[in-house]
């Protein structure tokens, strides 16, 4: 088998340092997308779609088989309802009170697009918030890290203070299911550390 060439189609250095840890060689290159979710359309139809259209959009770009596009989109469900990256103050502090005591879902796409076509997982996570006061609220978005996240918060930061329990992938959460990403990577010939035969010719 011939060396691919993996393209991560994300900017975010969270799915980079998750697919570091795998050992990957890869470049990274965004995809600029409308990630505006369709009317009536489920939370993990929502998410899968928004990976493929990542993967699509990159692959226009580095086409397959030359090229292996890796992408993933990752969401906060509460209540059947996807809670996206907060664009203002007013909507992290909406979304951490809704969260604030609960259980809520959060749900990874990741999509692989290679010569053999699209291939996707959709990973579930169930992750319970502490109770949170307005003052911890506004304490956390002080900090500026809620801006760029799902759901107004990163458990790889200061909001894994706010977890009281997880059941599922951990790496999920932060953006990148390593379990499923490392078996995808494998299916496609992509070397990783615990897959080092995989590059070889």
């Amino acid at each position: 088998m011939s060396r691919t060439r993996l393209i991560l189609a994300s900017a975010s250095p969270r799915r980079a340092a998750l697919l570091d840890q795998l050992g990957a060689r890869y470049t990274r290159e965004p995809a600029h997308i409308d990630e505006a979710q369709h009317m009536d359309e489920s939370p993990p139809d929502y998410v899968q779609r928004i990976a493929q259209d990542k993967a699509r959009a990159v692959g226009l770009r580095f086409p397959p088989p030359v090229y292996v596009v890796l992408a993933a989109d990752t969401t906060v469900v509460l209540d059947g309802s996807v809670l996206g990256k907060p664009q203002d103050e007013e909507q992290a502090m909406a979304t951490l009170s809704r969260l604030s005591g609960r259980k809520h879902t959060v749900l990874t796409a990741v999509c692989l697009l290679s010569g053999e076509g699209m291939q996707c997982e959709v990973v579930e996570t169930e992750v319970e918030f502490a109770t949170l006061s307005e003052a911890v609220c506004r304490a956390y978005l002080a900090t500026g890290e809620p801006w760029d996240k799902a759901g107004a918060y990163g458990i790889q930061g200061l909001g894994g203070a706010f977890v009281r329990s997880i059941r599922g992938s951990y790496s999920n959460v932060v953006g990148l299911p390593l379990s499923e990403t490392w078996q995808l990577l494998g299916a496609h010939g992509v070397a990783t550390t615990l897959t080092p035969a995989a590059s070889t010719g």
